[in-house]
């Protein structure tokens, strides 16, 4: 079996942060809690969790780890903090179709951040997707779309340049592990929201749904989607955060009963159809290849 290739191994890596990352919606929704008693517990048992997680990963070898990272790993901390506290923010602000559009323009930052500053180009195929998902995932939001406060959509703007930034930066330095670094931005939400009054008791009912995620779903998906940008451009691995708006909805809507208008069907049937098209096309172009390569080392072994 032929080696797997690095576009493919980060394909797997950070569609499968993305499958781990699908409960998030269905679960904060669940939760009655204010947003801010809400990001402290996040906080706190997310930087418990990858300090548990990251401590059996490399023992001994953690915090060397960690300081391998450099202050691009500590902007990473700060970008993945940054990320949250935006989306949190924003959705408590603005209305959720408002938030959804501007953080769908995230992989177009991350593309335009990647050449700016590292000269990473991607190929025309790519930018098509891009554009193609973002139109999806746009439809899929017009139907919750309407007026918010300033703060709000500040504060959506802030998640989606934190986190383009946060994987464009974690791609330029593919030999670190920069999600070592969600310790640090786990407690920097924590610390943020206690200083707004957040170190509260949520109940034993709001703190279960918020223990199931934080121990069970988003240190995976954290640490998967973080680890992505090793093997593939920032840009893709954004890209591949929009499927959490199709997946996320459609457990929302089995659960919750919160039925999703026509528009936002189309939207996840674009973004669905258009990222099996561009697997497909990867798949054989990996395969041509792998053929072509077996085809030269043939010809190589062929006595003159």
């Amino acid at each position: 079996m032929a080696e797997m290739s690095d576009r493919t191994k980060g394909f797997l890596i950070a569609g499968l942060g993305v499958l781990f990352l699908s409960p998030d919606a269905l679960l904060v929704k669940s939760t009655s809690v204010p947003p801010v008693v809400f990001l402290f517990w996040r906080g706190l048992l997310l930087a418990l969790s990858f300090a548990v997680i990251n401590s059996l990963r490399y023992r001994s070898q953690l915090l060397p780890a960690m300081r391998a990272c450099g202050r691009r790993g500590l902007y990473c901390g700060v970008a993945f903090a940054g990320s949250t506290l935006g989306f949190v923010t924003g959705m408590k602000h603005t209305a959720a179709g408002n938030v959804l559009v501007i953080l769908n323009t995230a992989p177009v930052i991350a593309a335009v951040l990647a050449w700016l500053v590292w000269r990473e180009r991607l190929p025309l195929r790519t930018w098509v997707l891009i554009l193609v998902c973002i139109g999806g995932a746009t439809l899929m939001a017009v139907g919750e779309m309407g007026k918010g406060q300033p703060l709000g959509l500040i504060m959506a703007g802030v998640a989606a340049f934190s986190l383009a930034s946060n994987l464009a930066v974690a791609r330029s330095r593919p030999q670190a592990d920069m999600s070592l670094m969600l310790i640090f931005g786990a407690l920097l939400i924590c610390i943020v929201a206690a200083c707004f009054g957040g170190a509260q008791w949520p109940g034993w009912h709001d703190f279960g749904r918020i223990l199931l995620l934080c121990i069970c779903f988003l240190p995976a998906a954290s640490i998967l989607i973080q680890t992505g940008p090793r093997y593939l451009p920032a840009a893709e691995v954004s890209l591949l955060l929009l499927l959490e708006t199709v997946i996320g909805g459609f457990l929302v809507w089995l659960f919750l009963d919160e039925i999703p208008g026509p528009l936002a069907f189309a939207g996840g049937a674009i973004i669905l159809t258009a990222l099996a098209v561009n697997g497909f096309i990867e798949d054989w172009r990996q395969r041509r290849r792998a053929s072509r390569l077996k085809k030269a080392g043939r010809a190589s072994r062929l006595p003159e």
